[in-house]
């Protein structure tokens, strides 16, 4: 407590968000819980010996309560009773955009429906124009309310959207008519200008896809991006590099800092600190204060408020810190995924990078400063990602450590001249050769990208995980650098002892799991899917072939890796196939 007390009162605070979330304690517990907290807090304004000692357990417990009492008040009602549903006439302006599907542009926006006023994802066919932020809409929807999956191995994209405080899907189909919004603010205008210049960045004469690339890597605006070739990012494992996140921050904002060291004498040099600062909270206030950008302008305003008050930087106090702010703002982005990985990822390089480089020659010039860290830093925060991107996405790709050797120690030119880019275009400024030489740069990449991701060889899906087991990996990678440091007898057994509790654990899963047989009847829009399962394998019966991509993701890809299931077949239903018995049981199909 005494060495790191910020990161200690953080893990305090994330566990009582924790347990609220998972108990959702009533009223009057909460309120016992609140009335214990303000006590404790008084009672560390008093002096003795006793107090003294325990004022760590104390500190812990009022973070604990703090977390709980927070997480109460931002917790969505998710019993709230429908007040809209079915066809309306509604009234809407748009706050955000997200991505595409094959058949609609998709937006959250805020929707009037009579005298109802609600937040909504809103669906647009394709062939209707951009929506955007200066004007209000009027147009005849289909309203839902999203359920909760029936079956567990299915994503609770209800629950997903109510954490957002989203409570509602608007399908619309007929004409959208439209009038100016007297009542445009500041932030509408921001949005605004951002979607100005991707519009504008649509008008330029490079590819298609070096176009996509652009908007995403610096406006993290991926919306319109060809699946495809987000695939190839994910296969590669370098969707990362998409991401607006720490790299990019750190990357723009030593630009900023070069290009002011430039101007201002040294002697000022904490001021070319400040507006650096100053230039990276514009540029995340431009593309619209992302989740995982936030994270990075706070983490990296703490750290160099340590240098600026010329304390000794720490990097486990700055990480502390912005979880507390950021957790204190909204404690529903403990369960966002991109906030567990990033937060991970820096623990990671915090705990591996250092003695990873050990391993490597002396840095004694700055590329092989810049490669060697690159490598090192992509390994550790690789390292301690990995079980969670196993809990969450259930695949891996060993080429994506080849991948990020090969590209990432290039991601600072590549962030670079994307902005350079982006600026060029959003000023008007047209150098031929430039917006050239970046389609030719990027379309390399892309290609490199796309070889990489055919590696199917290397690619492994479907893989199960459990939170046990993700936990014994965490204590696994948590005990690898004590053997990089020191490679010897003691440390190895160590290690491998951790390793064989979680195949322990993972084997323990695997039995309890092919001991169950299950059949499921279950529906995605238009198919069906019947399964039955035995043991490690099972059979899926579909009312299409082949089967629809949206079948194969949401419904036999999730049931496998749930259930752990190693072999399984997809076989076409006959369309005049009404019932289906098994074991001496019917199922209606149709």
């Amino acid at each position: 407590m005494n060495k790191q007390p910020l990161l200690i009162l953080a893990i305090c605070f994330i566990l009582g968000i924790v347990f609220q979330d998972k108990l959702l304690l009533r009223d009057t517990l909460v309120y016992a819980v609140a009335v214990v907290s303000f006590g404790i807090l008084v009672v560390l304004f008093f002096q003795s010996y006793f107090l003294h000692k325990m004022r760590p357990i104390f500190l812990g417990f009022l973070f604990f309560g703090t977390g709980i009492i927070l997480h109460f008040y931002n917790v969505p009602t998710f019993e709230k009773e429908i007040i809209v549903n079915g066809k309306e006439t509604i009234v809407f302006r748009i706050s955000q955009k997200l991505n595409s599907t094959e058949k609609y542009k998709k937006y959250t926006g805020r929707v009037q429906a009579g005298k109802k006023n609600f937040l909504s994802v809103l669906y647009i066919p394709k062939a209707n124009k951009e929506l955007d932020f200066t004007h209000y809409y009027k147009a005849y929807a289909y309203i839902t309310q999203p359920q909760s999956p029936r079956y567990d191995f299915q994503f609770d994209y209800a629950r997903y959207l109510k954490r957002k405080n989203i409570d509602y899907q608007s399908f619309i189909s007929k004409e959208i008519l439209s009038v100016n919004r007297d009542d445009v603010g500041f932030t509408d205008n921001i949005r605004q200008s951002r979607l100005d210049i991707l519009q504008k960045i649509a008008q330029t004469e490079m590819e298609a896809n070096a176009k996509a690339f652009l908007k995403g890597i610096i406006l993290a605006d991926r919306t319109e991006m060809d699946p495809s070739t987000v695939e190839d990012f994910r296969r590669s494992g370098l969707v990362h590099l998409l991401a607006i996140s720490g790299t990019h921050i750190v990357v723009i904002f030593g630009m900023f800092y070069f290009l002011l060291g430039r101007f201002i004498p040294i002697q000022f040099r904490k001021y070319v600190i400040l507006l650096s600062l100053v230039f990276i909270w514009l540029f995340a206030g431009f593309i619209g204060f992302g989740n995982s950008v936030l994270r990075a302008c706070i983490m990296l305003s703490i750290y160099f408020s340590f240098v600026l008050l010329q304390r000794k930087p720490d990097l486990l106090h700055s990480l502390a810190l912005s979880v507390l702010i950021i957790l204190i703002l909204d404690t529903q982005q403990l369960f966002d995924v991109g906030f567990q990985l990033s937060y991970f990822a820096v623990l990671g390089i915090f705990w591996l990078n250092q003695p990873l480089l050990r391993y490597f020659p002396k840095q004694d010039h700055y590329l092989k400063k810049l490669i060697f860290n690159t490598i090192t830093i992509s390994l550790s925060a690789q390292l301690a990602t990995l079980p969670l991107i196993l809990y969450y996405f259930h695949q891996f790709s060993i080429i994506s450590v080849i991948a990020n050797f090969f590209i990432v120690p290039f991601s600072e030119i590549i962030i670079v001249f994307s902005f350079l880019m982006t600026a060029f275009i959003a000023l008007r400024l047209d150098f031929y050769f430039i917006t050239m030489a970046y389609d030719f740069a990027i379309q390399i990449l892309l290609k490199a990208i796309h070889w990489f991701a055919e590696a199917n060889v290397l690619f492994f899906e479907n893989v199960p995980m459990s939170l046990p087991e993700v936990l014994s990996l965490l204590v696994v990678v948590y005990v690898l650098r004590s053997v990089i440091i020191k490679f010897n007898v003691k440390n190895t057994i160590r290690l491998g002892s951790f390793f064989f509790i979680f195949l322990m654990i993972r084997s323990g899963y695997q039995i309890c799991e092919n001991k169950k047989e299950e059949i499921l009847f279950l529906n995605m829009g238009k198919t069906k899917v019947f399964l039955i399962k035995q043991g490690d394998k099972t059979c899926f019966w579909t009312s299409e072939s082949p089967v629809s991509k949206t079948a194969l993701q949401f419904i036999i890809k999730p049931y496998c890796s749930s259930r752990r299931i190693r072999h399984f077949d997809i076989k076409t239903l006959p369309a005049s196939v009404q019932k289906v018995v098994f074991r001496n049981t019917i199922y209606v199909v149709k």
